[in-house]
């Protein structure tokens, strides 16, 4: 009985301290220890006994798993593992160009390449195809999508 409590706790600890040890070492080693604390578990208790462990296993499991999802992003400790800030922008936004006309300098079907302001710009349209060469004008930038129409 005591081996079998011995063993419940370390998996649970070390499940606990694989937050802090990374790696997978110290979960699978928790792991097995709650794998091997069941079986001793049905072998000295029974079917009855080892089910009932189980299902305490499982459902502490299950506990922990929702507590850790929820709670450990909200604690102090979580602060070196949890990313809040931004760092840099990625300059891909580009609002002013709504208005601009341009040159297609690829086929453009419906995505492809065209020049505006001598600056090459990744742009799809609206569903039509463009030849190389005809003249464009942006309609929208949504994020990152820059929207042509034919002039």
């Amino acid at each position: 009985m005591l081996v079998i409590a011995i063993l419940l706790v370390a998996g649970f600890v070390l499940l606990v301290s694989e937050v802090f040890l990374p790696g997978m070492v110290a979960g699978t080693v928790g792991a097995i220890c709650l794998a091997v604390g069941v079986v001793l578990g049905f072998q000295e208790f029974g079917p009855v006994g080892g089910s009932g462990l189980l299902a305490v296993v499982l459902l502490g499991l299950g506990v922990g798993l929702i507590t850790w999802v929820y709670w450990f992003p909200r604690l102090g400790i979580s602060k070196p593992f949890v990313s809040e800030g931004q760092i840099g922008d990625m300059g891909t936004e580009k609002p002013e160009l709504v208005g601009c006309e341009g040159i297609a300098m690829t086929p453009l079907r419906p995505s492809g390449i065209v020049m505006i302001d001598r600056q090459q710009v990744d742009v799809v349209t609206e569903g039509e195809m463009i030849s190389r060469d005809e003249r464009v004008k942006v309609v929208a930038v949504e994020g990152i999508r820059v929207v042509v129409r034919r002039v």
